[in-house]
């Protein structure tokens, strides 16, 4: 499970452009949620992954993993437990290195390396058989450059890599935000075939409000740093997209768009 309790966040505190993003800000995340997570720019959903990874801290608050106050903990920390995948299909892969050494890096997340090879060869039939589930071709190009692929190819070795140790908390930041739309789509089905089969407890923040409705157990509506929806189980499967199209729509009319 994972808790965030009475969070607090200012950004540029005591300039002119002081904003309050949180304020007493409460969300708790059971275990084996898949939360889809929408909102307009600046309603703080990036900021509150950011938060949950530890890339930015909280003026005040608490976040828990599982009971445990991980709060003050680094971010390389708590990369232990949880796996993120970005919107820039760049940011999860290392682009100068090849695909095997990229799963390599993965494979030995959180662990102490030592004086020996960073790529285990013994692994490589262990790393081609990830790849193949893909069904990209990239177990046949395991000493090409990652810069090279394009940008799904990217993206779905990002997704695999983000999994490959075992972690509780996989965070989604937009990630197929970037790519065209039957990437999109193929990256989606893979990310709920890896969500299922690790009963990963997921957060999905996602503009697109189809993915939202057809994946997860959870739907949440951020606006101004508050959960202004939140459906779960047989509430969120009667939503349509149109039912949050319409509560959009109503948000950006009290805001003057």
């Amino acid at each position: 499970m994972l808790e965030l309790k009475q969070i607090h966040k200012i950004y540029h505190p005591g300039t002119v452009n002081e904003m309050c993003l949180f304020e007493n800000f409460d969300l708790k995340v059971e275990q084996g949620d898949f939360i889809s997570v929408v909102g307009s720019n600046g309603s703080g959903k990036t900021s509150m992954l950011n938060m949950i990874c530890g890339s930015i801290a909280a003026e005040s608050g608490q976040i828990l993993m599982n009971g445990r106050d991980i709060t003050k903990d680094r971010e390389y920390k708590r990369n232990k437990k949880i796996g993120r995948v970005y919107q820039n299909p760049a940011m999860g892969t290392c682009p100068s290195m090849t695909i095997l050494e990229n799963m390599s890096l993965a494979d030995n997340k959180g662990k102490f390396y030592g004086l020996r090879r960073g790529t285990d060869r013994q692994r490589i039939g262990y790393y081609r058989e990830q790849l193949s589930q893909l069904n990209l071709g990239l177990e046949d190009r395991m000493n090409t450059k990652v810069g090279v692929l394009s940008g799904g190819q990217r993206q779905a070795m990002a997704l695999l890599m983000s999994t490959m140790t075992p972690i509780e908390f996989l965070i989604l930041d937009e990630h197929t935000a970037a790519l065209d739309p039957k990437t999109a789509e193929m990256i989606m089905e893979l990310t709920d075939k890896i969500v299922k089969e690790k009963e990963l407890t997921t957060i999905m923040v996602t503009h697109n409000l189809r993915y939202a409705i057809d994946y997860g157990n959870r739907l949440l509506m951020m606006h101004q740093g508050e959960v202004i929806l939140d459906r779960k189980g047989k509430e969120k499967e009667g939503m349509c997209v149109e039912d949050v199209l319409k509560l959009f729509n109503e948000i950006s009319i009290e805001c003057g768009n």
